[in-house]
């Protein structure tokens, strides 16, 4: 399959008695039409709610698997469901504490890879048809049977869908779609242009696991459809700052640069293409001070670092201190700057004017002899971000990483363009922090703080 396959899935789940008889029901919709694809629906007995509704999830994620068996990792499912427990506690902005809860989150997170499936909850008025679906296979447990696709109406309960819109793509470098001001400018106009959107941009995902299959039927022809049985909620939420869900703990990444090494008074170019030097010693005295001012803050849960040895050997003094693990990731590491590593401005500039004033005006250019160009390294950093907000749903992250990586960070955050590179100033071991919020929002909270070192 060629390119992305977008599917939504709205799925729902009920209890007559809570615990009392329950059943789920699950629909795969084409976001592009509102066409459903395939309906799941199956009476399940005695239980609660909250089982059911994670059981119409794993349905329709299974559903949604089955119709597109050779799509792999480019099938890309919406899920949009009324139970805000589900979504939250699938989107890792909860933890799940009931026992009952967590092997059935557990088999909805391993039914795709978890980068495949965003969340979304919606008021239970937009989630009629698996509403409907729940409640014919509840109906038919009723009566002793099992739920049935040839004799569903579930279809004609759905509000109409064939004038359903998108949002318009995040405008951006690339990887950015996952936060910064481009996406929020998606999401606000999607939200003051069409309230039953379908497809909103991707969040990061849940963990994985194992999981199994579910009764599965393309839609029936639809008939009338008789009212639901579950209580109705008082209202809907509104559009605003005032009344949006709580979206929990953000991810917040504490941006640590290195300290120095031999080459950062001397303002050279030292990227991941050179000799890979270590700390000075008056990195390493600036390493100590990091170290010291995350263990008086207490605040600092995980520790990634760029595979460098100058980032591995600031990480390794701020593990000692707090009594962490660091993990590494590739994402992290320093533009490769080619033939100019090791060599100052002026000396690149001397050896290379015309190559420099090409990788000073455009973000696609390279350095002299094979390097990477900002536009490229923007997308790899971006990759690792997400993998991170996706790993520490609520956490605060120390990354340990250089220049350029924080610098893109930042812009990215901010959705400022490429050339807001060169206008950051980011001493040796300074400090900047932006968190990442369920909705893929960012905020940067803190740029070049040195306060620490003095």
């Amino acid at each position: 399959m060629s390119g992305a396959r977008q599917v939504v899935v709205e799925a729902d789940g009920g209890s007559r008695g809570n615990p009392g008889p329950a059943g789920y029901g699950a629909v795969v919709l084409d976001p592009a039409t509102g066409e459903p694809l395939a309906e799941a629906a199956e009476y399940i007995g005695v239980a609660t709610n909250n089982v059911a509704e994670y059981r119409g999830l794993i349905a329709g994620l299974t559903a949604a698997k089955a119709l597109f068996p050779d799509a792999g990792d480019a099938l890309r499912v919406h899920v949009r469901m009324d139970s805000k427990l589900v979504v939250e506690q699938m989107s890792g902005r909860w933890k799940i504490k009931h026992p009952d809860m967590k092997p059935l989150a557990a088999r909805a997170a391993a039914v795709l890879p978890p980068s495949s499936v965003t969340y979304e909850w919606i008021p239970r008025a937009q989630n009629k048809h698996a509403d409907r679906l729940a409640n014919e296979a509840m109906d038919a447990g009723r009566d002793g049977r099992q739920w049935e696709a040839s004799a569903s109406t579930a279809a004609l309960d759905a509000p109409a869908r064939g004038t359903v819109s998108t949002p318009p793509p995040a405008q951006g470098p690339p990887g950015d779609q996952a936060g910064g001001a481009a996406r929020a400018r998606a999401a606000l106009a999607a939200a003051r242009g069409a309230a039953d959107t379908l497809f909103p941009v991707a969040e990061p995902g849940a963990p994985d696991t194992t999981a199994p299959a579910a009764p599965v039927s393309a839609p029936a022809p639809a008939q009338p459809a008789a009212g639901s049985s579950r209580q109705q909620p008082s209202g809907a939420p509104g559009t605003g700052w005032g009344s949006a869900p709580d979206l929990g703990a953000p991810v917040t990444l504490v941006l640590l640069r290195h300290g120095e090494t031999a080459l950062t008074p001397e303002k050279r170019f030292s990227g991941s293409g050179g000799t890979d030097p270590e700390l000075s010693a008056t990195g390493r005295g600036q390493a100590e001070r990091a170290a010291g001012h995350f263990a008086a803050l207490g605040t600092v849960q995980e520790i990634v670092s760029s595979p460098l040895r100058r980032c591995r050997e600031t990480a390794a003094a701020v593990a000692g201190r707090l009594g962490l693990d660091v993990r590494i990731d590739e994402g992290l590491r320093e533009t490769d700057f080619g033939a100019w590593e090791g060599l100052t401005f002026g000396e690149a500039r001397e050896r290379y004017a015309d190559d420099l004033t090409a990788w000073l005006a455009s973000p696609d250019t390279a350095p002299t002899g094979g390097g990477e160009s900002f536009a490229e390294v923007a997308e790899r950093v971006a990759a690792a971000r997400d993998r991170i907000v996706a790993r520490y749903a609520g956490r605060t992250v120390l990354l340990v990483t250089h220049v350029t990586p924080i610098k893109t960070l930042v812009r990215l955050a901010l959705g400022a363009p490429p050339e807001s590179l060169f206008r950051m100033e980011l001493s040796a071991a300074s400090i900047s922090t932006v968190a990442y919020y369920g909705d893929g929002n960012a905020s940067v909270r803190l740029l070049n703080d040195t306060s620490h070192l003095r």
